[in-house]
């Protein structure tokens, strides 16, 4: 049987859950994720779990932080004067916003306190600090790119 290796684009059914079992992501009811193994489409605990699976195989994934999103950083919360938001918002706690790093790029946010001068918003990952547990069924390996060998 054909087993998964890198370069293979999957079809995988998956479960994802915290240690304490609250759900945060599934793709029941919809189509599996498709995506190239070690594409760097998906965190690299996921991507490395599905190596040398088989069509049809279900396996647990427990992937610990630093093969998710990392560690919570300090350094992406910080706190925004108050008076700095427009007049028509109104900041709550778990309020999603996108603010620009300077150079362009958007980041997304969430406010995680509203103090009476600031909010505090908090750039990491919703996922960065925690480990992870993915139930997961490969359904297809629809196959590699081919490899490509260039004249000398």
């Amino acid at each position: 049987m054909q087993e998964v290796k890198k370069g293979d684009t999957v079809k995988v059914h998956y479960h994802g859950k915290l240690t304490d079992g609250t759900t945060f992501d599934s793709s029941e009811g919809r189509e599996p994720l498709e995506f190239e193994v070690g594409g760097g489409m998906v965190i690299s605990g996921f991507d490395n779990g599905l190596l040398g699976m088989v069509v049809g195989e279900k396996k647990t994934l427990h992937i610990p932080a630093h093969e998710a999103y990392g560690p919570k950083r300090e350094d992406l919360v910080m706190e925004f004067p108050i008076d700095r938001f427009p007049p028509d918002v109104t900041p709550e706690v778990g309020m999603v916003l996108s603010m620009s790093d300077g150079q362009g790029q958007q980041l997304p946010v969430t406010i995680t306190e509203v103090k009476p001068d600031a909010v505090v918003l908090d750039a990491n990952p919703p996922l960065a600090g925690k480990d992870l547990v993915f139930d997961i069924e490969l359904v297809e390996i629809a196959g590699s790119k081919p490899l490509i060998i260039l004249p000398d």
